[in-house]
């Protein structure tokens, strides 16, 4: 894999620190700024709605620049916006900083895929793109914990610190190692927001949000889970969510090779398997041991959907893939927002924290179901379903084409 894949990957893990890190600080920042718990938790729905927001806009909004500049510039705000978490003075401040910072983290999560798939041969680009998803996985795993541990011992705000330092060290690799992709003709803005109108287009994102909205129907509920139902202390949880993020590191690596070859199957399988691991976590939350693994089996399954989903959907928007992929981004976080939604009407119905897994799979499979027809619509659907739509400098094969490269 080329090096430049490694800059973006180290990127992809202070974004995934950052995004993650505050639920384990939450404490922390509302004794420091003086809010409730409750207020202190909005700083998780504040970046979604960043997320969600910032994603396709700033997207479309950089989208004719080179690729290589529209991702320094995604960096910088970002640094910036990690920087103005640090030295915060007040919540409202670091609830924009926060705002500011997740606007970042859609874009380029949605342009870096499309550099790493533009880096590599068409065989390889669900590989480079879960390259570059395997930073997020590893903040999870590493990240996390100590950026958690850090704040905890010197103060939350040495953990966006740290963060920043690591942004810096990722912007800088970014300018030094990404080659400079030459691109003929950029669409314009309302060219890529055409991509919206095309159903393909539109089912893959729906695959998206309900394939993935089931890995937060239960997720967001995990901790009360292990300890209410499974019998597991506090202080245990956080080794299980280093285990997960295990399952994210190799769901994520596995899966990316899996669709280099075999995109649709792969699809098929893992939202499946994600399903399956789902329903059955109703029952293995009663046992210490199959709760265990089923915290690894629902890591591998829940990001074991991300390499493969981004590339269907590039492939079926190749005109125009970064915005198309930006709004994946955001469906990613629809997904968590509405799973965590669905999650919290299971508990509030009183139907209990086991039903959870059976609920979430559900939506998961309903997913699969939307996958299944997307995937027949590829061979039985009208020709705007089954073709990719290029661009005059982009392969219709692939579904992304192969530009050329200048080191810079």
């Amino acid at each position: 894999m080329p090096i430049a894949l490694f800059a973006l990957a180290l990127s992809a893990f202070a974004i995934g620190t950052t995004e993650f890190v505050i639920m384990g600080l939450l404490p922390n920042v509302a004794d420091d700024l003086h809010v409730s718990i409750t207020s202190a938790g909005l700083l998780v729905t504040g970046y979604a709605l960043g997320v969600v927001i910032g994603a396709p806009v700033l997207t479309a909004f950089f989208g004719r620049l080179p690729r290589k500049n529209a991702i320094l510039l995604l960096s910088g705000i970002f640094l910036v916006g990690n920087l103005l978490c640090a030295v915060a003075p007040s919540y409202g401040t670091l609830m924009a900083a926060r705002f500011l910072t997740a606007c970042a983290h859609g874009a380029f999560f949605g342009i870096a895929s499309v550099v790493a798939a533009d880096l590599v041969s068409r065989e390889k680009q669900a590989s480079a793109i879960a390259m570059v998803f395997t930073g997020s996985t590893v903040a999870n795993v590493l990240g996390v914990p100590l950026g958690t541990f850090l704040g905890q011992n010197f103060g939350w705000r040495s953990t966006f610190w740290a963060v920043t330092v690591i942004a810096l060290l990722a912007t800088i690799g970014t300018a030094l190692l990404v080659p400079t992709i030459q691109r003929q003709n950029p669409p314009s803005f309302r060219a890529e927001m055409n991509v919206l109108k095309r159903r393909q287009v539109l089912l893959a994102l729906l695959i998206t949000v309900f394939g993935y909205g089931g890995v937060f129907t239960l997720f967001t509920f995990i901790t009360p889970l292990l300890t209410d139902v499974t019998g597991y202390a506090p202080s245990t949880v956080s080794w299980l969510l280093v285990l997960f993020g295990t399952g994210l590191f190799l769901g994520n690596l596995l899966a990316g090779k899996a669709a280099d070859r075999y995109l649709m199957p792969t699809i098929y399988v893992v939202l499946a398997a994600l399903s399956l691991v789902l329903l059955v976590f109703g029952y293995t939350s009663h046992n210490k041991a199959a709760a265990a693994v089923s915290v690894l089996l629902l890591g591998a399954t829940a990001f074991g959907t991300v390499p493969p989903l981004q590339i269907r959907v590039l492939q079926k928007a190749s005109d125009a893939p970064a915005v198309a992929s930006a709004f994946n981004i955001s469906a990613f976080n629809v997904a968590n927002a509405g799973g965590s939604f669905i999650g919290g009407r299971v508990i509030a119905a009183g139907l209990g924290l086991p039903a959870l897994g059976p609920v979430a799979a559900v939506v998961s499979f309903v997913g699969l179901a939307v996958a299944a027809y997307s995937g027949w619509l590829d061979t039985h659907g009208k020709p705007g379903d089954r073709a990719v739509p290029a661009a005059p400098e982009q392969a219709l094969e692939a579904g992304l084409a192969s530009p050329s490269v200048e080191a810079r």
